[in-house]
């Protein structure tokens, strides 16, 4: 019996040079505005899912597995494009971000800002987290 061939995602993600511990960073960019959303990390299985099924999925660190965007807020992902740059080392998703991308409740998760020596907090919560999670 011979080995199945890898699918053209699987060659794909083959290319992809993942760290010691089998991720690769993916930032997420609105695709229509050029808005960066996010940035999360993504393993060999959650790039093969994304490129099959369209709906963006990140390898969740914190919970030891994939996470599927929007699995339990519903603030989904929908896959435009996938692109990883020169050194095949780093994954841009374009994205139509349903809803808010930051678990804070903000449109994306880059908020703070440095200016003149100071943190600034430059976007507030267009939702809130007991609305997104249902946790009070």
């Amino acid at each position: 019996m011979t080995a199945a061939q890898p699918t053209g995602n699987e060659q794909i993600a083959d290319k992809l040079k993942f760290n010691e511990k089998g991720l690769i960073p993916a930032i997420a960019q609105q695709h229509d505005s050029g808005e960066i959303l996010m940035m999360a990390w993504m393993n060999r299985d959650a790039v093969i899912e994304t490129l099959d099924t369209g709906r963006v999925c990140y390898f969740s660190r914190s919970r030891g597995k994939l996470w599927r965007k929007g699995e339990s807020s519903g603030q989904i992902q929908n896959l435009v494009d996938f692109r990883y740059d020169c050194d095949q080392d780093c994954v841009l998703v374009q994205v139509d971000q349903i809803g808010v991308a930051c678990h804070t409740g903000r449109r994306n998760c880059f908020y703070f800002a440095a200016r003149d020596g100071k943190e600034v907090v430059i976007s507030q919560p267009e939702v809130s987290t007991e609305e997104l999670y249902g946790k009070k």
